[in-house]
């Protein structure tokens, strides 16, 4: 746990209590606001290390201005907090803005949960790197490196090639299977490109319906269709000067693909309900855990679109081919979560190394990942045996680990979150309870440790 303070300005009680059950055990200190009128008088508002603020307050207005202007009015009284903005996809447009006025971070609305850890975790410590070093401008998008672990053979190839093609601008396409880490070598790229200092914006393809593909990637124009009340840009803009990441291309439909490749072909988009041609400057990497040279055999994906987004192909090794790096991911995530749920110091039996390491991990980083959650949560001791692990059955609990029945629930909630990415609405859905009892049974867990 960090002993930073966390302050969340934002209108809705779902949302603030969302986030302070997430944080709550990732910071020492949150506190929630729900009026930013109340931000001047604040009670040593200077004090705290990270500001989660909305864009919008008022039901009726949804330009975002509101948060620019509550954004000028906390630097003035907290010039080093460090200010994330909270947006919809509608106003990412004003969250670059905000960035360009003192905001270092934006978070898009429905966030996930690892991401936004991971984006206040990299704005704390460059709040506390910044304390030891000169004056310097932060009026930039901050990127934070990404935690890829290990030393084997095959992760250092894939290093290598990464860092050989950071410094030139060719699209590159990430391979792999599921759980990976696909978006980590994406990030690790951008870290080390010359566009470091700008924006990296991460797309799911395979979450984009259609129907909303144009508006998402390439924006509308106020009017082109019914619920098209403002202008809005797409994902192409708010990447302009940086990154852009799409992720799982692989699912894309062959007319969805036709008018990806015009954008990346012409350097420009049109927005939906314009002529206008944008030119757009971005460095494009997509991820696949797709064989697309098969899919070009069999006629579901485009030839010369794998040609224009495979100027360079990288592919992350599979888990099993790292067998050296095991056990340090295993060490990684063993602190990470005992951190926390504010656990005692756990340590890995030898005989449980041995069992990681003669498993094949199908699911690789991801699956070790929550393999090592769901052991600390079941493990009340210092050491995590062998038999804390059941590889071959991680959705089912054992009865060698006899647990309290509420212990058992804080599990399946756990679990359910996990499942669905964080999306509360959909866990509590799965577990036959209302969202707010979800928030309450978990505010009561933490509460209680």
């Amino acid at each position: 746990m960090l002993h930073g303070k966390v302050l969340i300005i934002d209108d809705s009680p779902n949302v603030l209590s969302a986030l302070e059950i997430l944080l709550s055990s990732e910071y020492k200190t949150v506190k929630t606001l729900t009026d930013p009128n109340q931000i001047k008088t604040y009670a040593q508002l200077d004090s705290f290390d990270l500001i989660l603020l909305d864009m919008n307050f008022s039901a009726s207005v949804k330009s975002g201005n509101e948060g620019i202007f509550w954004l000028t009015e906390i630097k003035k009284i907290a010039p080093k907090a460090q200010v994330i903005m909270i947006t919809a996809y509608g106003a990412i447009d004003l969250a670059v803005k905000a960035i360009k006025n003192g905001a270092t971070d934006f978070v898009l609305k429905p966030w996930k949960n690892e991401h936004l850890i991971s984006t206040l975790k990299a704005a704390y410590l460059l709040k506390k790197s910044q304390a030891k070093l000169p004056k310097q401008s932060t009026n930039t998008l901050l990127t934070n490196r990404p935690n890829i672990i290990g030393d084997s053979k095959a992760l250092q190839q894939v290093l290598l090639i990464i860092e050989k093609v950071a410094k030139t601008d060719v699209n590159v396409l990430i391979t792999g299977e599921n759980g990976t880490g696909k978006e980590l070598f994406a990030r690790e790229l951008h870290y080390n490109s010359q566009r470091n200092n700008a924006v990296f914006v991460n797309v799911d393809m395979g979450s984009i319906s259609e129907n909303l593909f144009e508006s998402e990637l390439f924006g509308h124009v106020k009017g082109s269709f019914t619920d098209a009340k403002e202008d809005r840009i797409g994902k192409f803009e708010a990447a302009h000067g940086g990154t852009l990441f799409l992720d799982e291309i692989g699912n894309l439909s062959l007319p969805m693909q036709a008018k990806l490749l015009s954008a990346i072909q012409n350097r420009s988009i049109v927005r939906v309900g314009s002529n206008k041609e944008i030119p757009i400057d971005i460095r494009l990497v997509c991820a696949t855990n797709s064989n697309l040279e098969q899919c070009v055999r069999a006629g579901t994906f485009r030839e010369d679109l794998l040609y224009r987004i495979n100027t360079i192909h990288v592919e992350v090794p599979a888990l099993r081919h790292r067998e050296r790096d095991i056990v340090q991911i295993a060490d990684f995530y063993l602190k990470s979560f005992t951190e926390k749920y504010q656990k005692k110091d756990v340590s890995l039996h030898v005989n449980t190394k041995n069992k990681l390491l003669q498993y094949a991990w199908p699911g690789n980083i991801r699956e070790l990942k929550h393999c090592m959650e769901r052991a600390v949560i079941l493990n009340s001791g210092t050491t995590l045996n062998a038999n804390d692990f059941n590889l071959h059955q991680n959705n089912t609990f054992s009865a060698q680990n006899p647990i309290r029945l509420d212990e058992m629930e804080l599990i399946m909630i756990e679990k359910a979150l996990h499942e669905h990415d964080g999306n509360y609405s959909a866990a509590a859905s799965q577990l036959g309870i209302t969202r707010q009892t979800l928030y309450n049974k978990l505010k009561k867990a933490h509460n209680d440790k």
